[in-house]
């Protein structure tokens, strides 16, 4: 048996619901959003500029 199935989420999911309510549900949400595309530009950004391992900072 899975440790998280998809029945398993639907159940948190339900809970965090009833929890926090439907506004606030969904500031949570966007704000989960918004922290993973900031660490992804953040990422992407890191990337450009190649380092040398040898360089101290």
């Amino acid at each position: 048996m899975e440790l998280l199935s998809p029945m398993h989420i639907l159940l948190i999911v339900g809970i965090a619901l009833l929890v926090f309510g439907p506004s606030k549900f969904a500031a949570l949400g966007k704000g989960l959003g918004e922290g993973i595309r900031n660490f992804k530009s953040s990422v992407k950004e890191g990337n450009d500029t190649p380092q040398d391992p040898t360089k101290k900072v």
